[in-house]
């Protein structure tokens, strides 16, 4: 049977903790290497994934590339305090509403196959998917280990799902200006996700179908359905 691959970002997209995965970002950063972290404006990057941000943070301090053991130490450093932090503050680690309910009734839908492709290191892409009660551990799923580019990453994730099912089309979902350039990129159909119904960010950018959250599911099918027919008519 043919289907349609979902493909999700998560920060921004199912989960809202952009403002503490940052502060824990630069301040496990500070706390392991005793520099001050340039900044948290992630465009400031030549690649919005985990592996290049650190990377170009690092080289820029120390003048070479880190080692597995001083990459693995920050990594650990920073998994612990988002996970020390969403314990202690739950509140900064919130669920787009419904997202959850729609990925377990998408899950259930013939039709689809589910996956994540995240500019995030896997270990704290499992921290957050588990908080708002989705698998950890999908099984079709591209992170930034030793990853640099997102398309790379998004491409991971098909392959995957290729291996193991007929793929007619893939929609991806995310939330950001980085989400439209690799889509774009990549030619495949883009679904965004807006908290605060400030869609035109993305409208601008061309995208067609921006929501809020996943409350409505049939919204969400009614988009999956648009972005696909408007691909198809490119």
């Amino acid at each position: 049977m043919v289907k349609t691959f979902l493909l999700f970002d998560i920060d921004g997209t199912l989960l809202f903790s952009n403002a503490v995965d940052s502060r824990c970002f630069a301040t496990s950063y500070e706390a392991v290497f005793g520099q001050v972290f340039p900044t948290i404006d992630w465009r400031q990057y030549p690649h919005v994934t985990d592996h290049v941000i650190f990377r170009t943070v690092f080289t820029g301090h120390f003048g070479r590339v880190a080692t597995d053991e001083e990459r693995q130490r920050f990594e650990d450093h920073y998994v612990n305090m988002l996970e020390t932090e969403r314990q202690r503050r739950p509140e900064e680690f919130q669920e787009v509403p419904g997202a959850a309910d729609c990925w377990r009734q998408l899950e259930a839908d013939d039709r689809f196959v589910l996956g994540i492709a995240t500019g995030g290191w896997r270990a704290p892409a499992q921290i957050k998917l588990g908080h708002v009660g989705i698998s950890p551990i999908p099984t079709y799923a591209g992170y930034a280990d030793g990853m640099e580019q997102r398309d790379h990453i998004l491409q991971a994730a098909i392959d995957k799902a290729r291996q193991d099912h007929q793929i007619a089309s893939i929609v991806y979902v995310g939330d950001a200006i980085w989400d439209v350039t690799t889509t774009r990129q990549m030619n495949l159909p883009l679904i965004g996700i807006r908290r605060s119904g400030d869609h035109d960010v993305l409208l601008r950018e061309g995208v067609k179908v921006v929501l809020s959250d996943y409350q409505d599911l049939s919204a969400f099918y009614q988009a999956v359905d648009l972005v696909l027919n408007e691909h198809a008519s490119l």
